[in-house]
């Protein structure tokens, strides 16, 4: 399957995935600089954490407004499940009343043979 035929969603979330990997590389980078025998060079630190913060914050964003989009996303808005319950649910009360109508009427046509 083609990107232009995945929804927007997916492709917004593959790429927070992305962003992810360049945050855990952006770390890994920062950390390299630190445990430089020679000592870190401050811009290069700076650069990454900065990039890195950025990058958290898109990754947040995105998230975000996924989770809200997926929060008002109503699956059994049209379904016709709860119908489908409800008139079995009449069913099944109408054939009780049927059954004690039909109880009643046996007791009334025995009180009937009985005079």
């Amino acid at each position: 399957m083609g990107t232009q035929n995945q929804p927007i969603s997916l492709q917004r979330l593959q790429h927070v995935e992305k962003r992810i990997v360049r945050v855990v590389e952006l770390a890994g980078s920062v950390m390299d600089e630190l445990a430089n025998s020679t000592g870190p060079r401050n811009e290069a630190v700076a650069n990454h954490c900065r990039e890195f913060m950025q990058s958290i914050k898109e990754i947040q964003m995105t998230l975000r407004e996924e989770i809200k989009s997926a929060c008002e996303y109503r699956p059994f808005e049209k379904c016709d499940y709860s119908a489908r319950i409800s008139n079995e649910i009449c069913c099944m009360k109408l054939e009780y009343i049927i059954e004690q109508l039909d109880g009643m009427k046996q007791t009334i046509d025995q009180c009937k043979d009985g005079d």
